[in-house]
C-alpha cells in the first residue's frame, strides 16, 4: 500500500499550471534618493493594471519598471496609471510637448 504525500509536498492544480513570473533583479544604488519608511523594491516583477482611462488590462513589464525606477529615477511609490494607448494619445493633443503651457492656455482662450 502506497503511502499518500504530505500536503505541504503535494502541488495545487492551478499552482502547476500558473506561470513563473519574470524577475529582474533591482539595482538599489541607481534608484532615486528614498528617505522614507518602508523599503525599496529588490527586484521588478511583471505587473497588471486597469489603465484609469479607458479601462483596459495592461501590463507593466519588469524591464519598463527598472526603466523608470532605475533611469527616469522615479519615485518608489508610483505605478503605472495608463495604457500605451491612451499615453499616446495624450501626448499627441499636447502637439509633441509633455503638456501644454499657460502661455498657450491663454492663446487658445483668447475671444480676439
Amino acid at each position: 500500500m502506497a503511502r499518500r504525500k504530505p500536503r505541504y509536498l503535494r502541488k495545487e492544480a492551478s499552482e502547476a499550471d500558473a506561470p513563473v513570473p519574470r524577475r529582474i533583479q533591482a539595482d538599489i544604488s541607481q534608484q532615486a534618493p528614498y528617505s522614507g519608511f518602508g523599503s525599496v523594491p529588490l527586484y521588478y516583477e511583471d505587473k497588471e493594471f486597469t489603465c484609469d482611462h479607458c479601462g483596459e488590462v495592461e501590463t507593466w513589464t519588469a524591464e519598463d519598471q527598472k526603466w523608470w525606477f532605475e533611469t527616469a529615477k522615479g519615485h518608489v511609490y508610483t505605478r503605472a496609471k495608463r495604457c500605451l494607448r491612451c499615453r499616446q494619445s495624450i501626448r499627441s493633443s499636447h502637439g509633441g510637448t509633455s503638456r501644454r503651457s499657460h502661455r498657450d492656455r491663454r492663446l487658445d482662450d483668447d475671444p480676439t
